[in-house]
Parts: C-alpha cells; sequence; structure tokens
C-alpha cells in the first residue's frame, strides 16, 4: 500500500476524532489565544517595524 491509499484510509477511518474532542481543541486553542494575545500582537508589531527598517535601508 502506497502513501497516498494510506492517507485516504487514515481519512475514511471512523474511529478518529469526535465531535466532542474537536470542541474541546478549539476551545483551548481560542483559551490560549486570548490568554496571549498581548504578547502575539507585540511579536508581530515587532517583525512589522524589522521588516520596516529594513525596507527603509534598501
Amino acid at each position: 500500500m502506497n502513501w497516498k491509499n494510506q492517507w485516504k484510509a487514515f481519512l475514511k477511518e471512523e474511529s478518529g476524532l469526535s465531535t466532542v474532542e474537536i470542541i474541546l481543541i478549539l476551545v483551548v486553542l481560542i483559551a490560549l489565544v486570548l490568554i496571549f494575545k498581548d504578547e502575539m500582537i507585540e511579536i508581530v508589531e515587532d517583525i512589522f517595524k524589522n521588516i520596516n527598517q529594513k525596507i527603509d535601508r534598501i
């Protein structure tokens, strides 16, 4: 069985994630985003400042 067939079989397998598990994962991800929102904004702003400074030098 090649990797494409294995991947298709994996996607069709019904013993995977249930709706409750997916909802729990989403809740955790949203909570992490809310907790670290300020830090993520600061990181993105720093990245764009760095990019703009390098562009201005060119």
